[in-house]
């Protein structure tokens, strides 16, 4: 290829590696962006034909090249948005590109491929950014020459959130070492973290932090909606934990629809979570309508000793740490201290979408508001139990922001008796919230459902359908979730 694998953005114009995006979506965007601002001057973009003269208009006066006639760039005119310069097609990227990353939905990863990876320029590096691996891998080794290099990629947030600091999958398929330097000096840009991985151990991982993680928030959303209300507006879900749920429900419902269907669809080990979800969802509701207190606290408890490695008696009155690797608890048996996710509450009121009374703003007013079973907690840590997931061997590993927050309020709930056991009484005897259990209930059951007839269109149009409900609020949320995902990470 004759490109140092330690060339940097600094690195003379004619040193540096031409790298392609095919696929200009968010993450496609997100990462044309930060390539430009940390000055690689020979980056090429390209989408569907449609978006041709749009991709244009927007990125044109990047960087213009006059070229040889084999496509080689030979002197660079500054024109405007510094080394993004806009194709046609994925032809052409492919032939002038020394580093390609496909940025398209895992639905269609199979076509593109199809169409555009023969046209690879001889030696160069293929990466994915598809959410899930199989399909990308058997395009890959369907369609691209024996003679291109695949070390593909992944990065595990979406694209509203900064990239530094958080997890970027680095998958070594078909690669020398030098290949794999320079793809780790081309993406360096994002300051992200690298998580070096496998194809089959990305998917279980992703499987194992995202599937059930976006199945209870999309089943929050469409009970919600079917309620026919915005729940911080009824001072049920205003504060707290109560925060995490609406802002991160938002967060999701405001992104694109493909972004979690090819996870749900096609990643079998998501198939299995989610439909696992659905069960524990649907007994444990069963439990609290027969009102069997005893065997619902049995159930509880023993997930709670099953994922975070608490006994009954090790909790402390107090609400104090008993996370995994603490004294009294070591759910991955590393027996290393691991301090709590998240510390308290009270940092999640600054990021409530509801208004609260000011007589209600302190931790302890905060007793006297009804008290939420938290099903969608109750069933995510019994489903980790029945699938014996261990969701803190994948914390540090490859924890997406969303998954992070999701499991801190998990351990938060779980790892006092007293908060643990207030839930389970409201389970039983607290109705306020029991409409909401309901139709979070019926919505659980539905996602796994419409994920098991293998529909995108089934997917699109549920998730659609909810989605407009909430879409004056996206724009909020977005800012909001996204200073509470900051906030906590910096806690």
């Amino acid at each position: 290829m004759g490109i140092r694998p330690d060339v940097t953005p600094d690195s003379p114009f004619e040193e540096q590696p031409s790298i392609g995006l095919i696929g200009m979506g968010a993450m496609g965007s997100l990462y044309a962006r930060c390539f430009s601002e940390a000055g690689w001057k020979k980056i090429y973009i390209c989408d569907l034909p449609a978006k041709y003269d749009a991709l244009k208009a927007k990125y044109e006066g990047g960087d213009s090249l006059i070229y040889r006639g084999n496509l080689r760039p030979l002197i660079p005119q500054s024109t405007g948005v510094p080394g993004i310069h806009v194709v046609k097609d994925g032809h052409l990227v492919s032939r002038v590109s020394d580093y390609i990353v496909y940025s398209v939905e895992a639905e269609y990863i199979d076509r593109v491929v199809a169409e555009f990876g023969p046209s690879t320029k001889v030696g160069a590096i293929v990466a994915g950014q598809t959410s899930v691996k199989a399909p990308e891998k058997a395009a890959f080794e369907k369609y691209l020459p024996e003679d291109v290099q695949i070390v593909s990629c992944h990065s595990l947030h979406g694209p509203t959130v900064s990239t530094a600091g958080q997890p970027l999958v680095i998958i070594r398929h078909r690669a020398t070492d030098d290949a794999v330097k320079l793809v780790e000096q081309i993406l360096a840009p994002l300051r992200s973290r690298y998580v070096y991985l496998s194809y089959e151990d990305h998917d279980t991982v992703t499987a194992n932090t995202q599937a059930v993680t976006h199945a209870a928030f999309l089943s929050m959303g469409t009970a919600w909606h079917c309620s026919l209300s915005y729940p911080w507006e009824h001072g049920l879900y205003v504060g707290g934990i109560e925060t995490v749920k609406v802002n991160i429900m938002l967060r999701i419902y405001s992104n694109k629809w493909h972004v979690y269907a090819g996870l749900a669809i096609l990643n079998p080990s998501a198939r299995v979570q989610i439909d696992q979800y659905a069960r524990s969802t649907t007994e444990i509701f069963k439990l609290m309508l027969a009102s069997d207190a005893a065997g619902l606290r049995a159930r509880i408890y023993d997930a709670r000793a099953k994922v975070f490695g608490y006994t009954k008696g090790n909790g402390n009155g107090d609400g104090g740490d008993h996370s995994p690797g603490s004294e009294n608890g070591n759910g991955n048996g590393s027996g290393k201290t691991r301090a709590p996710i998240l510390l308290s509450e009270d940092i999640l009121d600054h990021f409530s979408l509801g208004k609260k009374p000011a007589e209600e703003l302190s931790p302890s007013s905060r007793q006297s508001a009804p008290p939420n079973s938290h099903l969608s907690l109750l069933a995510m840590v019994d489903c980790w139990a029945r699938l014996g997931i261990k969701p803190f061997e994948h914390l540090d590993l490859a924890a997406t922001p969303i998954f992070r927050m999701w499991i801190g309020v998990a351990e938060y709930l779980f790892r006092s008796e007293p908060r643990l056991d207030s839930a389970i009484h409201a389970a039983l005897y607290e109705t306020s919230h029991r409409s909401d259990d309901l139709e979070f209930c019926v919505a659980a059951r539905g996602w796994s459902q419409c994920i098991s007839f293998g529909s995108f269109e089934l997917y699109k149009q549920r998730f659609m359908h909810t989605a407009r409900f909430f879409e004056s609020r996206f724009e909020e949320a977005t800012k909001v979730g996204s200073a509470m995902i900051e906030a906590l990470r910096d806690d």
